[in-house]
């Protein structure tokens, strides 16, 4: 039999390593947003379906990586454009 803080202790695990994927997913996203980047792509890289990273992701910080990807461009954008710089 197992104990009974044994289950506890596997999900807790799950969800770290979980977690952690979707904080590579972010850090990815966060370094490469200029690149053309799709979801395809970074399930393949976080090895999960497609449906089931954005679903992850959507739950770990409150937006799909798409969503997260476009919010990063237009905060770079909008840092450009105070600086006053021309690109």
């Amino acid at each position: 039999m197992c104990r009974p803080g044994w289950a506890q202790a596997r999900v807790t695990d799950l969800r770290l390593r979980d977690f952690t994927r979707m904080r590579r997913v972010r850090d990815r996203i966060d370094r490469e947003y200029a690149r053309p980047l799709d979801v395809l792509e970074l399930a393949r890289a976080a090895n999960l379906p497609p449906a089931l990273l954005s679903r992850r992701f959507r739950l770990a910080y409150g937006a799909s990586p798409y969503d997260y990807l476009l919010a990063r461009r237009a905060e770079r954008a909008r840092t450009l454009r105070l600086r006053g710089a021309r690109s």
